[in-house]
């Protein structure tokens, strides 16, 4: 599937607007740990923790830890010493730390142990599904993607590596999260698995992110075997892996590259045979392009379907003499180009 965005820029109104005011309302900083601890024994995740070998840590259970770190994360504590000490003052987290010695030894200790976690994402996702409001439904959309966290002050860390970042445009010392996240239908996102991609010398240790993406897809298969949608970026463009994901009954939508190899099917007026004219994906744009200008709506976006677009999938088969041969097929895509218009003030 082909998806373009262009923003249309509109007159800029000058308009003079005036400073807003707040009132000044205190709020203690840990305003949101009773909800965060009823999602908690509501989803069962002590008990997930527990089953998935993750025990105590220097005396202290831990969910307790767990919950800890991500009421810190929410309260903007961007380091472990600063979790721990937001852990030992907060009003609302003192009672249920009781006398336990949250330091910040434990804290470290922990999060360094070889724990199974991805069991434990693998029985969180089993348990959402238990509940009708997380549950997984036909037509439900998993999102793909890859992201680099930079980490300039570790270098010798194993699961870093020097990569080219394309959003900044530099090298950088970062760890390379491959992750899935799920938009149910009635709008509700949560993450579901993720991988660390790694460079690694020995070919046999060798994975590639999509060969980690497959064993995340896989994971989801062995929860749910409805029809599900795949939505990544033009980075995952491989007809190998659009194979894949059609064998295992997913439904996928991508970016095309600039350089996609489509076809365009046309029945020959004389002979009636079929024939496919190669297109490229900015020939298309502009044949739609002034219909997408006429049908668009301020503020929205709209799309225009493109009709009878095929592309070449690989396919392999056994030869005359034994051996496994590739072969293509033209295998019809639906194509749609989109755009929205924003005003700006």
């Amino acid at each position: 599937m082909v998806l373009i965005a262009i923003t249309l820029d509109e007159w800029v109104i000058n308009m003079t607007l005036g400073k807003p005011k707040y009132r000044n309302l205190q709020q203690g900083n840990g305003g949101g740990t009773p909800v965060l601890k009823a999602i908690w024994d509501k989803f069962d995740f002590s008990l997930l923790l527990t089953q998935s070998g993750i025990v105590k840590r220097n005396g202290v259970p831990t969910w307790l830890i767990a919950f800890a770190y991500v009421v810190g994360l929410i309260a903007n504590k961007n380091s472990v010493s600063r979790i721990s000490d937001y852990a030992t003052k907060d009003s609302l987290l003192q009672p249920m730390f009781r006398n336990l010695k949250m330091a910040q030894y434990t804290f470290s200790r922990f999060f360094t142990t070889d724990y199974n976690w991805g069991l434990f994402s693998f029985k969180r996702v089993q348990r959402l599904q238990q509940e009708e409001e997380t549950a997984f439904t036909e037509g439900d959309v998993i999102v793909l993607d890859d992201t680099k966290v930079a980490h300039a002050h570790g270098k010798k860390i194993p699961f870093l590596c020097w990569l080219y970042d394309s959003s900044i445009k530099i090298n950088i010392w970062c760890m390379n999260i491959v992750a899935t996240t799920v938009v149910l239908k009635n709008g509700l996102k949560y993450p579901l698995f993720w991988r660390i991609w790694r460079k690694v010398e020995n070919s046999d240790e060798k994975q590639t992110k999509i060969d980690l993406s497959k064993e995340m897809l896989m994971d989801i298969r062995r929860i749910y075997t409805g029809v599900l949608w795949v939505a990544m970026d033009r980075w995952f463009l491989c007809k190998d892996f659009f194979n894949w994901l059609t064998d295992h009954q997913y439904d996928w939508v991508t970016k095309a590259k600039r350089n996609t190899a489509l076809y365009r099917k046309e029945i020959e007026n004389i002979t009636g045979r079929e024939r496919f004219i190669p297109v490229k994906p900015s020939m298309l744009i502009k044949e739609v392009f002034f219909k997408l200008l006429i049908s668009g709506a301020k503020d929205k976006v709209s799309a225009i379907s493109i009709p009878n677009i095929y592309i070449k999938l690989p396919y392999r088969l056994v030869g005359k003499q034994g051996k496994v041969v590739t072969k293509y097929r033209y295998t019809p895509i639906a194509k749609s180009c989109s755009y929205k218009t924003q005003r700006r003030y």
